[in-house]
């Protein structure tokens, strides 16, 4: 059995690019959400000629989609993402176009965002817009929605961290139980017919602290003020803790389905 410096030197090594998870594949298991994300998209991408997949990341999830519409588009934000999903979408013949993410939708009622997130393409452009973990503009979303498109969002919620957090001994941040109901405020606001809000979580099962170490190198900036070097000895009170692993993590999520009204 490797020590606990083994499995930290692991998680350091091990390679990470786009929104590649798969060396977690043999180091972690999954309960999934009660619902399919990509049954619903793709349910919805067989009736569509046009989709848009906002937040491709690497291009993972897009490229390994069972059926898309003939002209699908990708949009990425963040910049080493960007040639990272175009390589991998090039053979898929999608285009990835860089631009602004939207800002969290938590804090748009503070502000008006102004151009902020707006997306680089025409009015009506799209049958099929779909978006996983990533922000969006309720009124960006209309805007470039055909009549009778629609929308289909999955969303990290409120507390989906919370089980990192008390591995860690850090108390749990304050917030609502959900956003849920903030994300079809928003797109009823721009005058979009919600269909379907459901919310529930999916458990990740870490096998061992050399896991959990590599997934927060990778979301570090979702605990507040994580390191390795900061956390390590409650990581390592952690690694020899008896009947600790595998170590069940509750990922909160819910799904939105809206849709623009046909004209």
């Amino acid at each position: 059995m490797p020590t606990f410096d083994e499995l930290v030197e692991q998680a350091l090594a091990a390679p990470f690019s786009g929104w590649d998870f798969s060396w977690l594949d043999a180091r972690s298991s999954h309960q999934q959400t009660p619902w399919s994300y990509a049954a619903e998209v793709t349910r919805r991408a067989d009736g569509a000629t046009t989709m848009l997949d906002m937040g491709t990341g690497g291009g993972e999830w897009l490229a390994s989609l069972s059926l898309r519409p003939a002209r699908t588009v990708a949009t990425e934000s963040w910049p080493p993402n960007v040639d990272v999903a175009a390589r991998r979408l090039a053979q898929l013949r999608i285009p990835v176009i860089q631009c602004s993410g939207a800002p969290e939708n938590l804090s748009q009622e503070a502000a008006d965002p102004g151009d902020v997130g707006r997306l680089p393409f025409g009015d009506g452009a799209f049958d099929l817009v779909i978006n996983r973990h990533e922000s969006f503009r309720a009124d960006e979303i209309r805007r470039v929605l055909a009549d009778g498109g629609t929308f289909v969002t999955q969303q990290v919620d409120n507390h989906s961290d919370d089980d990192l957090y008390r591995l860690l001994g850090i108390d749990v941040p304050e917030a609502p139980g959900s956003w849920l109901p903030l994300a079809t405020r928003q797109l009823t606001g721009a005058g979009l017919a919600v269909s379907k809000a459901v919310s529930g979580s999916e458990t990740q099962h870490f096998h061992d602290v050399g896991a959990v170490i590599y997934y927060l190198r990778v979301i570090s900036w979702a605990i507040d003020g994580y390191s390795l070097e900061k956390f390590r000895p409650q990581l390592r009170a952690a690694f020899n803790a008896p009947g600790m692993w595998p170590l069940p993590v509750r990922h909160r999520r819910f799904l939105v389905v809206a849709s623009k009204p046909a004209a």
